[in-house]
């Protein structure tokens, strides 16, 4: 699967969970919609990009589980999760629970919402390691109090890699009347997806990650009772649309401007290189290598596992505890000196070294990093392992 690709072959690239790598049959579809687009750039604009933005919900709309009516493309969950904030009703004190897990860039939207309108925006600890799914639900749910209205939560762990138990979670909320947001940036194309089945109020995920759709294309899913009012981040010719359609929802969120959305028409022809591909199975190796290597590089770092080492906790996504005091430096060290791409994440005043594995890697991959590392701790101080 490698030949697919068209990433650098004097890196190792073990970093496929920050931007994704898109294979060649879809980014050449990507570029012939966009060759299509600039041939008669009006009528594209106005007559086929709604037809084609229709064909291309279809499919993925059962590939995530839901309705076809109930999404609308974003270009990222950032841009998903600043057009829930700014419809929340929110009062002075009242509290939004999420965990010390998230991704930074949410965390700071949550910040800025909050500060705006005087509400609370509680980070309760997940101490790690993880010990079962139902310790974590029970520290977790520690946080719930009579002030809390929002559950925000990520599926998957940017930082860390963890998969949180957001069903369980869901369906607690809901029996305390409150609203759940799932962050699942990592969870299209890594683990099975059924929205309908979670039952969140408002649930975000990429196509660019491991979907392998083109960067800037992912979707924002909201319960249909909550839809109407939920208001547009950008105010365009949806408002008060002169040809309205069925659904004020999608016509306030599905088109906001001149923008280039032929990253999301491509979800076809991405639905059909997954299929073609046997990616269920694939990705079933992927995570062999994964659960296979992880106590290997935890030994070599002299640390502990974060969570049991099963797929309950993991997918094709994994980090190692590291003891280092410049995660910047030894990620610039084994990117500059050894030609690993690879991230050193922050959380909590600790550090991680998070390897991705998809179709292109190989166990010699976490072998280059492997003995990368080795020289690193006999040639540097960058990594403690006393």
């Amino acid at each position: 699967m490698k030949s697919q690709f068209l990433l650098d072959e004097s890196i190792t690239f073990l970093n496929h969970g920050s931007f994704g790598a898109c294979p060649k049959p879809i980014l050449e579809e990507y570029q012939r919609l966009q060759l299509e687009q600039e041939s008669d750039p009006v009528h594209f604009m106005q007559k086929k990009l709604p037809v084609y933005l229709k064909e291309a919900k279809k499919p993925l709309a059962k590939f995530i589980g839901c309705n076809v009516e109930d999404f609308f493309f974003t270009p990222n969950p950032t841009v998903a999760v600043n057009t829930i904030m700014r419809s929340l009703k929110l009062n002075e004190d009242d509290e939004i629970l999420t965990t010390n897990h998230e991704y930074g860039a949410m965390d700071r939207t949550w910040h800025f919402y909050c500060k705006k309108v005087g509400a609370n925006y509680v980070r309760q600890e997940i101490s790690l390691p993880v010990t079962s799914k139902e310790s974590l639900l029970d520290q977790f749910l520690k946080g719930c109090t009579s002030k809390t209205k929002i559950i925000f939560i990520n599926q998957i762990s940017s930082a860390t890699g963890l998969l949180f138990p957001v069903k369980e979670i869901c369906d607690k909320a809901r029996a305390l009347g409150i609203i759940t947001i799932v962050d699942g940036a990592h969870v299209p194309g890594h683990i099975d997806l059924n929205i309908e089945q979670m039952n969140p109020d408002y649930y975000t995920g990429t196509l660019h990650k491991w979907m392998l759709a083109p960067k800037g294309s992912s979707f924002l899913y909201v319960k249909k009772e909550l839809q109407n009012s939920i208001e547009p981040l950008v105010v365009s010719w949806g408002y008060e649309s002169v040809f309205p359609s069925d659904s004020q929802f999608l016509d306030y969120h599905e088109y906001q401007g001149t923008n280039d959305y032929t990253a999301f028409l491509t979800t076809p022809k991405v639905i059909e290189f997954l299929e073609n591909n046997n990616w269920k199975e694939k990705s079933k190796v992927c995570r062999k290598i994964v659960l296979e290597n992880y106590k290997r590089f935890c030994d070599l770092l002299n640390t502990e596992p974060i969570c049991p080492i099963t797929e309950e906790f993991l997918g094709q996504m994994a980090s190692i505890p590291v003891k280092t005091k410049n995660g910047i430096e030894l990620k610039n060290v084994l990117y500059d000196k050894y030609k690993i791409q690879i991230p050193v994440m922050p959380l909590n005043d600790r550090f991680y070294i998070r390897f991705s594995i998809n179709v292109y890697n190989s166990e010699e991959d976490l072998e280059i990093l492997y003995q990368a590392i080795v020289a690193i701790i006999a040639t540097t101080d960058l990594i403690d392992v006393d």
